[in-house]
Protein backbone atom coordinates (compact mmCIF):
# COMPACT_ATOMS: atom_id res chain seq x y z
CA UNK A 1 0.00 0.00 0.00
CA UNK A 2 1.32 3.49 -0.83
CA UNK A 3 2.47 5.59 2.10
CA UNK A 4 -0.12 8.01 3.45
CA UNK A 5 1.87 9.41 6.38
CA UNK A 6 5.43 10.71 6.10
CA UNK A 7 7.22 11.67 9.29
CA UNK A 8 10.55 13.52 9.26
CA UNK A 9 12.48 13.64 12.53
CA UNK A 10 14.90 16.56 12.54
CA UNK A 11 13.95 20.16 11.69
CA UNK A 12 17.28 20.55 9.92
CA UNK A 13 18.41 21.31 6.39
CA UNK A 14 18.08 17.62 5.52
CA UNK A 15 14.68 17.46 7.21
CA UNK A 16 13.42 20.52 5.36
CA UNK A 17 14.64 19.22 2.01
CA UNK A 18 12.87 15.94 2.76
CA UNK A 19 9.44 17.56 3.19
CA UNK A 20 9.99 19.83 0.19
CA UNK A 21 10.98 16.89 -2.01
CA UNK A 22 7.97 14.90 -0.85
CA UNK A 23 5.59 17.61 -2.01
CA UNK A 24 7.50 18.22 -5.25
CA UNK A 25 7.24 14.52 -6.06
CA UNK A 26 3.45 14.72 -5.81
CA UNK A 27 2.94 13.23 -2.34
CA UNK A 28 -0.36 14.55 -1.00
CA UNK A 29 -0.52 12.61 2.26
CA UNK A 30 0.13 13.86 5.79
CA UNK A 31 3.62 15.15 6.63
CA UNK A 32 4.87 15.76 10.16
CA UNK A 33 8.19 17.51 10.83
CA UNK A 34 9.56 16.97 14.34
CA UNK A 35 12.30 19.23 15.74
CA UNK A 36 14.10 19.12 19.05
CA UNK A 37 14.89 22.86 19.04
CA UNK A 38 12.32 25.62 19.33
CA UNK A 39 13.65 27.19 16.12
CA UNK A 40 12.36 26.65 12.61
CA UNK A 41 14.87 24.98 10.25
CA UNK A 42 17.85 27.29 9.79
CA UNK A 43 21.10 27.49 7.87
CA UNK A 44 24.07 26.39 10.02
CA UNK A 45 27.15 27.55 8.05
CA UNK A 46 26.48 31.29 8.62
CA UNK A 47 26.46 30.71 12.39
CA UNK A 48 30.26 30.72 12.47
CA UNK A 49 30.59 33.21 9.59
CA UNK A 50 28.34 36.22 8.84
CA UNK A 51 25.97 35.63 11.77
CA UNK A 52 28.90 35.51 14.18
CA UNK A 53 30.40 38.70 12.80
CA UNK A 54 27.31 40.93 12.70
CA UNK A 55 24.74 41.31 15.47
CA UNK A 56 22.33 42.78 12.92
CA UNK A 57 22.14 39.49 11.07
CA UNK A 58 18.76 37.77 11.58
CA UNK A 59 18.49 34.10 12.43
CA UNK A 60 19.07 32.41 9.04
CA UNK A 61 15.83 30.44 8.87
CA UNK A 62 14.94 28.86 5.52
CA UNK A 63 11.14 29.24 5.69
CA UNK A 64 8.67 30.78 8.10
CA UNK A 65 5.99 28.73 9.81
CA UNK A 66 3.25 29.84 7.43
CA UNK A 67 5.28 28.59 4.44
CA UNK A 68 5.73 25.21 6.08
CA UNK A 69 2.24 24.77 7.47
CA UNK A 70 0.24 26.64 4.86
CA UNK A 71 2.37 26.36 1.74
CA UNK A 72 3.62 22.80 2.21
CA UNK A 73 0.88 21.48 4.47
CA UNK A 74 3.31 20.25 7.13
CA UNK A 75 2.40 19.61 10.76
CA UNK A 76 5.38 21.24 12.53
CA UNK A 77 6.29 20.05 16.04
CA UNK A 78 9.13 22.16 17.45
CA UNK A 79 10.73 21.82 20.88
CA UNK A 80 9.72 18.15 20.81
CA UNK A 81 12.84 15.96 20.81
CA UNK A 82 12.25 12.42 19.59
CA UNK A 83 12.35 10.03 22.57
CA UNK A 84 11.85 6.61 21.02
CA UNK A 85 11.05 4.74 17.81
CA UNK A 86 8.84 1.66 17.60
CA UNK A 87 9.58 0.14 14.21
CA UNK A 88 7.04 -2.66 14.69
CA UNK A 89 4.08 -0.35 15.31
CA UNK A 90 5.67 2.41 13.18
CA UNK A 91 5.36 5.13 15.80
CA UNK A 92 7.72 7.93 16.81
CA UNK A 93 7.53 9.15 20.41
CA UNK A 94 8.32 12.88 20.47
CA UNK A 95 7.66 15.24 23.33
CA UNK A 96 4.28 14.22 24.72
CA UNK A 97 3.00 12.86 21.41
CA UNK A 98 2.97 9.51 19.62
CA UNK A 99 3.27 10.12 15.89
CA UNK A 100 2.43 7.23 13.52
CA UNK A 101 4.15 6.88 10.15
CA UNK A 102 4.14 4.80 7.00
CA UNK A 103 7.46 6.24 5.82
CA UNK A 104 10.07 7.83 8.09
CA UNK A 105 13.12 9.98 7.38
CA UNK A 106 15.53 10.51 10.27
CA UNK A 107 17.57 13.70 9.99
CA UNK A 108 18.48 14.39 13.62
CA UNK A 109 22.02 15.48 12.80
CA UNK A 110 24.86 15.50 15.30
CA UNK A 111 25.58 17.24 18.59
CA UNK A 112 28.81 19.01 19.46
CA UNK A 113 31.10 17.17 21.85
CA UNK A 114 31.43 18.93 25.18
CA UNK A 115 34.24 18.96 27.71
CA UNK A 116 33.34 17.11 30.92
CA UNK A 117 32.91 19.28 34.00
CA UNK A 118 32.28 22.57 32.16
CA UNK A 119 28.50 22.65 31.94
CA UNK A 120 28.14 24.99 34.93
CA UNK A 121 30.98 27.30 33.94
CA UNK A 122 29.81 30.41 32.09
CA UNK A 123 31.83 31.40 29.05
CA UNK A 124 32.47 27.84 27.82
CA UNK A 125 30.57 27.11 24.63
CA UNK A 126 30.27 24.88 21.63
CA UNK A 127 29.11 26.35 18.32
CA UNK A 128 26.45 24.17 16.74
CA UNK A 129 23.11 25.91 17.25
CA UNK A 130 21.66 29.39 16.88
CA UNK A 131 21.65 29.77 20.66
CA UNK A 132 25.35 28.80 20.76
CA UNK A 133 26.17 31.38 18.09
CA UNK A 134 24.28 34.17 19.88
CA UNK A 135 26.17 33.47 23.10
CA UNK A 136 29.58 33.33 21.39
CA UNK A 137 28.86 36.49 19.39
CA UNK A 138 27.89 38.37 22.55
CA UNK A 139 31.13 37.34 24.24
CA UNK A 140 33.21 38.46 21.25
CA UNK A 141 31.33 41.75 21.06
CA UNK A 142 32.17 42.26 24.74
CA UNK A 143 35.89 41.92 23.96
CA UNK A 144 36.50 38.40 25.24
CA UNK A 145 39.98 36.94 25.37
CA UNK A 146 39.30 33.83 23.32
CA UNK A 147 40.66 30.29 23.50
CA UNK A 148 39.49 27.79 20.91
CA UNK A 149 39.97 24.09 21.64
CA UNK A 150 40.31 22.26 18.34
CA UNK A 151 41.73 23.70 15.12
CA UNK A 152 38.92 22.45 12.91
CA UNK A 153 36.83 24.49 10.52
CA UNK A 154 34.34 26.00 12.97
CA UNK A 155 36.91 26.68 15.67
CA UNK A 156 39.12 28.38 13.11
CA UNK A 157 36.22 30.55 11.98
CA UNK A 158 35.66 31.61 15.59
CA UNK A 159 39.33 32.57 15.89
CA UNK A 160 38.98 34.55 12.67
CA UNK A 161 35.97 36.35 14.12
CA UNK A 162 37.94 37.25 17.25
CA UNK A 163 40.87 38.62 15.27
CA UNK A 164 38.53 40.61 13.02
CA UNK A 165 37.49 42.43 16.19
CA UNK A 166 41.13 42.92 17.17
CA UNK A 167 40.85 40.48 20.08
CA UNK A 168 43.56 38.07 21.25
CA UNK A 169 42.82 34.50 20.16
CA UNK A 170 44.58 31.21 20.85
CA UNK A 171 43.78 27.96 19.04
CA UNK A 172 44.76 24.66 20.68
CA UNK A 173 45.18 21.50 18.60
CA UNK A 174 45.95 18.14 20.18
CA UNK A 175 47.52 16.75 17.00
CA UNK A 176 50.89 17.88 15.66
CA UNK A 177 49.20 18.93 12.41
CA UNK A 178 45.75 20.58 12.16
CA UNK A 179 42.99 19.47 9.78
CA UNK A 180 44.49 16.05 9.04
CA UNK A 181 41.09 14.36 8.75
CA UNK A 182 39.65 17.11 6.57
CA UNK A 183 42.45 17.85 4.09
CA UNK A 184 45.29 15.49 4.93
CA UNK A 185 48.69 15.57 6.58
CA UNK A 186 50.45 17.49 3.80
CA UNK A 187 48.06 20.41 3.34
CA UNK A 188 46.97 20.88 6.94
CA UNK A 189 49.88 23.25 7.68
CA UNK A 190 49.11 25.25 4.52
CA UNK A 191 45.73 26.26 5.90
CA UNK A 192 46.93 26.46 9.49
CA UNK A 193 49.47 29.10 8.52
CA UNK A 194 46.55 31.48 7.98
CA UNK A 195 46.27 31.64 11.78
CA UNK A 196 49.82 32.76 12.39
CA UNK A 197 49.72 35.16 9.44
CA UNK A 198 46.76 36.95 11.03
CA UNK A 199 48.07 37.06 14.58
CA UNK A 200 46.29 34.05 16.08
CA UNK A 201 48.35 32.03 18.53
CA UNK A 202 48.19 28.47 17.15
CA UNK A 203 49.54 25.79 19.50
CA UNK A 204 49.73 22.22 18.21
CA UNK A 205 50.47 19.05 20.15
CA UNK A 206 48.92 20.43 23.34
CA UNK A 207 45.62 19.85 25.11
CA UNK A 208 43.58 21.67 27.72
CA UNK A 209 43.96 19.86 31.05
CA UNK A 210 41.78 22.21 33.09
CA UNK A 211 39.30 25.02 32.52
CA UNK A 212 38.90 27.06 35.67
CA UNK A 213 37.04 30.02 37.06
CA UNK A 214 34.72 31.14 39.82
CA UNK A 215 31.38 30.55 38.12
CA UNK A 216 32.80 31.94 34.87
CA UNK A 217 35.81 30.82 32.89
CA UNK A 218 38.98 32.69 33.82
CA UNK A 219 41.86 30.50 32.65
CA UNK A 220 42.82 27.40 30.69
CA UNK A 221 45.69 25.18 31.83
CA UNK A 222 47.53 23.28 29.10
CA UNK A 223 49.29 19.93 29.03
CA UNK A 224 52.66 21.68 28.71
CA UNK A 225 52.09 23.42 32.04
CA UNK A 226 51.31 26.87 30.68
CA UNK A 227 48.17 28.83 31.55
CA UNK A 228 46.08 31.07 29.31
CA UNK A 229 43.78 33.81 30.60
CA UNK A 230 40.38 33.52 28.93
CA UNK A 231 36.92 35.05 29.02
CA UNK A 232 35.57 32.80 26.27
CA UNK A 233 36.39 29.17 25.50
CA UNK A 234 34.90 27.64 22.37
CA UNK A 235 35.10 23.85 22.18
CA UNK A 236 35.39 22.48 18.67
CA UNK A 237 36.39 18.84 19.15
CA UNK A 238 33.96 17.13 16.83
CA UNK A 239 30.42 15.85 17.02
CA UNK A 240 28.39 12.83 18.09
CA UNK A 241 25.50 11.61 15.90
CA UNK A 242 22.13 12.10 17.62
CA UNK A 243 21.07 8.46 17.88
CA UNK A 244 20.53 7.83 21.61
CA UNK A 245 16.76 7.86 21.16
CA UNK A 246 17.07 4.89 18.78
CA UNK A 247 18.72 2.59 21.33
CA UNK A 248 15.75 0.19 21.59
CA UNK A 249 14.52 0.56 18.01
CA UNK A 250 16.51 -2.13 16.28
CA UNK A 251 17.92 0.39 13.81
CA UNK A 252 21.61 -0.43 13.34
CA UNK A 253 23.96 2.20 14.77
CA UNK A 254 27.72 2.51 14.19
CA UNK A 255 28.99 6.10 14.41
CA UNK A 256 25.67 7.16 12.97
CA UNK A 257 22.68 5.34 11.52
CA UNK A 258 23.87 2.61 9.18
CA UNK A 259 22.23 2.77 5.75
CA UNK A 260 22.70 1.25 2.32
CA UNK A 261 23.45 3.24 -0.82
CA UNK A 262 19.76 4.29 -1.11
CA UNK A 263 19.85 5.69 2.46
CA UNK A 264 17.58 2.88 3.69
CA UNK A 265 18.25 1.76 7.26
CA UNK A 266 17.89 -1.76 8.63
CA UNK A 267 14.27 -1.01 9.64
CA UNK A 268 11.46 -1.26 7.03
CA UNK A 269 10.24 2.12 5.82
CA UNK A 270 12.96 4.04 7.68
CA UNK A 271 15.53 6.15 5.82
CA UNK A 272 18.20 8.52 7.12
CA UNK A 273 19.86 11.68 5.85
CA UNK A 274 22.35 14.35 6.81
CA UNK A 275 24.99 14.33 9.54
CA UNK A 276 23.40 11.37 11.30
CA UNK A 277 23.67 8.80 8.48
CA UNK A 278 26.56 6.51 7.61
CA UNK A 279 25.94 5.09 4.16
CA UNK A 280 27.88 3.36 1.40
CA UNK A 281 28.95 6.00 -1.11
CA UNK A 282 29.19 4.41 -4.58
CA UNK A 283 31.47 7.22 -5.80
CA UNK A 284 34.29 5.85 -3.63
CA UNK A 285 32.83 2.42 -2.78
CA UNK A 286 33.20 3.07 0.93
CA UNK A 287 31.14 3.88 4.01
CA UNK A 288 30.96 7.60 4.88
CA UNK A 289 29.30 9.94 7.34
CA UNK A 290 29.50 13.52 6.09
CA UNK A 291 28.80 16.75 7.95
CA UNK A 292 28.56 18.97 4.90
CA UNK A 293 25.78 21.32 3.79
CA UNK A 294 25.63 20.00 0.24
CA UNK A 295 25.32 16.34 1.14
CA UNK A 296 22.70 17.05 3.82
CA UNK A 297 20.52 18.90 1.32
CA UNK A 298 20.89 16.23 -1.34
CA UNK A 299 20.40 13.31 1.04
CA UNK A 300 17.28 14.78 2.62
CA UNK A 301 15.55 15.13 -0.74
CA UNK A 302 16.53 11.67 -1.97
CA UNK A 303 15.72 9.94 1.32
CA UNK A 304 12.16 11.25 1.17
CA UNK A 305 11.66 10.22 -2.46
CA UNK A 306 13.09 6.75 -1.78
CA UNK A 307 11.03 6.32 1.40
CA UNK A 308 7.81 7.17 -0.45
CA UNK A 309 8.60 4.98 -3.46
CA UNK A 310 11.07 2.28 -2.35
CA UNK A 311 10.49 0.20 -5.48
CA UNK A 312 12.14 2.99 -7.47
CA UNK A 313 14.78 3.89 -4.88
CA UNK A 314 17.96 5.41 -6.30
CA UNK A 315 21.44 5.28 -4.76
CA UNK A 316 23.06 8.38 -3.36
CA UNK A 317 26.50 8.95 -4.82
CA UNK A 318 28.45 12.12 -4.16
CA UNK A 319 31.85 13.76 -4.23
CA UNK A 320 32.04 15.45 -0.81
CA UNK A 321 32.34 19.23 -0.79
CA UNK A 322 32.90 21.73 1.98
CA UNK A 323 34.06 25.32 2.37
CA UNK A 324 35.24 27.56 5.17
CA UNK A 325 36.07 31.25 5.49
CA UNK A 326 39.07 32.33 7.57
CA UNK A 327 40.45 35.85 7.76
CA UNK A 328 38.85 36.79 4.44
CA UNK A 329 40.18 33.67 2.66
CA UNK A 330 37.81 31.09 1.13
CA UNK A 331 38.95 27.49 1.65
CA UNK A 332 37.21 24.87 -0.51
CA UNK A 333 37.70 21.13 -0.71
CA UNK A 334 36.14 18.38 -2.81
CA UNK A 335 36.67 14.63 -2.68
CA UNK A 336 38.57 12.72 -0.03
CA UNK A 337 41.99 13.24 1.48
CA UNK A 338 43.15 10.39 3.72
CA UNK A 339 46.46 8.95 2.55
CA UNK A 340 46.31 10.46 -0.94
CA UNK A 341 49.40 12.03 -2.54
CA UNK A 342 49.17 15.80 -3.05
CA UNK A 343 50.57 18.15 -5.70
CA UNK A 344 50.17 21.94 -5.87
CA UNK A 345 49.33 22.56 -9.54
CA UNK A 346 48.72 26.30 -9.52
CA UNK A 347 49.70 29.21 -7.27
CA UNK A 348 51.78 28.77 -4.14
CA UNK A 349 51.18 27.98 -0.48
CA UNK A 350 53.00 31.05 0.81
CA UNK A 351 50.54 33.45 -0.84
CA UNK A 352 47.52 31.45 0.44
CA UNK A 353 46.18 31.30 -3.12
CA UNK A 354 46.58 27.94 -4.81
CA UNK A 355 45.08 24.77 -6.26
CA UNK A 356 46.26 21.41 -4.89
CA UNK A 357 45.19 18.04 -6.31
CA UNK A 358 45.04 14.68 -4.51
CA UNK A 359 45.46 11.28 -6.12
CA UNK A 360 45.61 7.63 -5.20
CA UNK A 361 47.40 5.64 -7.80
CA UNK A 362 46.16 6.89 -11.17
CA UNK A 363 42.85 8.34 -9.93
CA UNK A 364 42.14 11.95 -8.99
CA UNK A 365 40.36 11.80 -5.61
CA UNK A 366 40.45 15.34 -4.20
CA UNK A 367 41.12 19.02 -4.74
CA UNK A 368 41.84 21.86 -2.33
CA UNK A 369 41.72 25.53 -3.28
CA UNK A 370 42.42 28.72 -1.39
CA UNK A 371 40.87 31.82 -2.93
CA UNK A 372 40.28 30.12 -6.27
CA UNK A 373 36.45 29.97 -6.20
CA UNK A 374 36.02 29.37 -9.94
CA UNK A 375 38.13 26.22 -9.89
CA UNK A 376 36.74 23.86 -7.28
CA UNK A 377 33.53 22.64 -8.93
CA UNK A 378 35.36 21.80 -12.14
CA UNK A 379 37.54 19.40 -10.18
CA UNK A 380 34.51 17.99 -8.41
CA UNK A 381 33.15 17.06 -11.81
CA UNK A 382 36.43 15.40 -12.79
CA UNK A 383 36.47 13.36 -9.59
CA UNK A 384 32.89 12.24 -10.18
CA UNK A 385 33.90 11.07 -13.65
CA UNK A 386 36.84 9.14 -12.18
CA UNK A 387 39.40 10.81 -14.41
CA UNK A 388 42.99 9.60 -14.38
CA UNK A 389 45.77 11.48 -12.62
CA UNK A 390 47.47 12.25 -15.91
CA UNK A 391 44.26 13.69 -17.33
CA UNK A 392 43.76 15.76 -14.18
CA UNK A 393 47.27 17.19 -14.46
CA UNK A 394 46.70 18.00 -18.12
CA UNK A 395 43.43 19.76 -17.25
CA UNK A 396 45.15 21.72 -14.47
CA UNK A 397 47.89 22.76 -16.86
CA UNK A 398 45.35 24.04 -19.36
CA UNK A 399 43.54 26.00 -16.67
CA UNK A 400 46.75 27.56 -15.41
CA UNK A 401 47.93 28.50 -18.90
CA UNK A 402 44.59 30.13 -19.70
CA UNK A 403 44.65 32.10 -16.47
CA UNK A 404 48.27 33.20 -17.00
CA UNK A 405 47.53 34.30 -20.56
CA UNK A 406 44.43 36.27 -19.62
CA UNK A 407 45.63 37.53 -16.25
CA UNK A 408 42.56 36.13 -14.47
CA UNK A 409 40.92 32.83 -13.67
CA UNK A 410 39.07 31.36 -16.67
CA UNK A 411 35.35 30.88 -16.49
Amino acid sequence: MAAQRLVVVGASLAGLRAVEAARKSGFDGAITLIGGEEHLPYDRPPLSKAFLDDAAQPVPTYRDRSALEGGLGVDVLLGSPARALDTQSRVVEAGDRSVPYDALVIATGAAARRLPGTDDLAGVHTLRTVDDAIAVRAALDAGARTVVIGAGLIGSEVASGARKRGLPATVLEALPTPLVRAIGQVMGPACASLHTTHGTDLRCGVTATAIEGNGKVERVTLSDGTTLDADLVVVGIGTVPCTDWLAESGVQIADGIVADDTLATTAPGVYAAGDVVRWRNPAFDTSMRLEHWTSAAEQGALAARNALDPSAAKPYSTVPYFWSDWYGTRIQFVGVAGDADVTVVDGDIESHRFVALYHRGDRLVGALTLDRPTEIMKYRGLIARRVSWSDALAFAGTRKAARDNRGAAPV
